[in-house]
């Protein structure tokens, strides 16, 4: 290295020239014609890069190095529940309706009568579709602010779980098209209200698919189901790799 104003050499690296004292880096911005001195910043550049390139973690694990041992045990105690709830929900058939008699119905109900608010000026079928959009939409919406707002993997994949049982939830509707025994709001039943008050069955009979609603009930209940054990298991890894970075620092 030379120093570009008083072509002193320099045997070791520096910002400053231990001659004439003068910045390289100030020097060169007000004596752009001076190029004796052009890989000065070069070493800190590169070691800039290599941090930035070593701190970038897959985007489903983000921050999971940060984690205490406090905020992986209250996750761990959401996991077991939700895997515990898992269990009850998937173990029982459609037709016993377990998923419309538990808690989380009573949340995801505002949702869909919300989307038919919401999708009523699409028309009459899409309205009708609205609410089973809106219960859908919800869990997809909180799903993409956790992961790519908030940089909440483990939350992210909490509202995965919920989507997968809010497909769970729309199964025993559709599976009651034909028959119309659930119970609606307002004290109704699908045999018994007039037409349109059942979602599933003004869907399904506009469309000419009506013969097929055991069957369509059979398939949300089994992407449900596929997307629950899915999120499970994005929480379950996540949880893994916390506890290994705590247990290595």
């Amino acid at each position: 290295m030379t120093c570009p104003k008083c072509q002193h050499e320099l045997h070791v690296q520096s910002l400053i020239c231990p001659h004439c004292g003068i910045v390289f880096e100030k020097y060169l911005k007000y004596h752009p014609e001076q190029t004796g001195q052009p890989d000065v910043q070069a070493p800190i550049v590169t070691i800039i890069e290599e941090e930035q390139t070593s701190s970038l973690t897959p985007l489903l694990f983000y921050n999971v190095q940060h984690s205490t041992w406090v905020s992986l045990s209250g996750r761990s105690i959401i996991f077991a529940g939700l895997g515990l709830w898992s269990w009850q929900l998937l173990s029982h058939s459609i037709e016993s309706n377990v998923v419309g008699n538990s808690f989380l119905h009573l949340v995801n109900l505002p949702f869909h009568e919300a989307g038919h608010i919401l999708f009523r000026p699409f028309g009459a079928f899409i309205t009708s579709l609205g609410g089973t959009l809106g219960q859908l939409l919800m869990p997809l919406i909180c799903l993409v602010v956790l992961l790519f707002k908030t940089c909440d993997p483990f939350g992210a994949s909490v509202a995965l779980w919920w989507l997968g049982e809010n497909f769970l939830d729309i199964a025993p509707y559709i599976n009651d098209a034909r028959a119309g025994q659930l119970p609606l709001l307002g004290g109704n039943f699908g045999h018994s209200a007039p037409y349109g008050f059942h979602d599933w069955q003004y869907l399904l009979t506009e469309s000419g698919l009506l013969y097929y609603d055991h069957v369509l009930a059979k398939v949300a209940f089994a992407t449900g189901s596929v997307i629950m054990l899915l999120a499970l298991l994005w929480c379950g890894l996540w949880l893994v790799k916390g506890i290994r970075c705590l247990a290595k620092a």
